[in-house]
């Protein structure tokens, strides 16, 4: 389990490629490493990763064709900058919103508006089914950035950032065509599906008492 809040960024040392399966090696500063061990849960943009191995302040990880399929980790060359967030603690602060690791899909960056210590980032989502679960002022986690939808547009929407969030993660780095991973809020996917759910079957229920009379 994460919190959305980004500990710091990382540089991507090297790559290994395969069909369908990367491995890839990042550096960490010694504050952001201090106490990892293989096997822990790591967030990398976002998106929940293990530790596979470990050399002083050189650290692996897998990534599987599912994940290389839903988020923007397979397309990171070597020297890009990720966004890392260790695995949140029971008693820690949590500053963000409670976020899985578990990225939906991605959105693309459209425009960028930048002016007097004011940051608007617009995207849009390709897939238009899961706009249903974007809300004015909801939570959603943006390459593992816990941040609040602003104004939404068909499938694209807007986020305002705060200038401590650009100076911290790699929002600052992104351009017109990026891709950013996104985690939808739980909550709000829950709440979406089962009152969709609901209402299907109530459809389903009087359609089949109007027939059956």
């Amino acid at each position: 389990m994460f919190t959305g809040i980004v500990h710091g960024t990382a540089n991507v040392v090297s790559i290994e490629k395969k069909k369908n399966f990367h491995s890839y090696t990042i550096k960490l500063s010694s504050l952001l490493s201090e106490g990892l061990k293989v096997g822990a849960s790591v967030s990398n943009n976002g998106c929940c990763l293990t530790v596979k191995h470990i050399d002083k302040l050189y650290y692996t990880f897998d990534i599987m064709k599912e994940t290389l399929n839903h988020t923007n980790l397979g397309i990171l060359n070597i020297g890009d900058y990720i966004n890392i967030e260790r695995s949140a603690k029971y008693g820690d602060e949590i500053g963000g919103h409670i976020v899985s690791g578990h990225i939906l899909n991605t959105a693309e960056v459209c425009r960028i508006s930048e002016f007097s210590n004011n940051y608007t980032l617009w995207l849009k989502i390709h897939n238009k089914n899961i706009m249903k679960y974007f809300f004015y002022r909801g939570f959603i986690c943006i390459d593992g950035i816990s941040l609040t939808i602003g104004e939404i547009i068909e499938n694209e929407f807007c986020i305002h950032i705060i200038p401590e969030t650009l100076l911290r993660t790699t929002i600052k780095n992104k351009k017109k065509g990026s891709l950013m991973n996104i985690e939808i809020d739980v909550q709000t996917q829950i709440i979406v599906d089962t009152t969709e759910r609901f209402i299907n079957n109530q459809k389903k229920y009087l359609f089949k008492n109007i027939i059956s009379h």
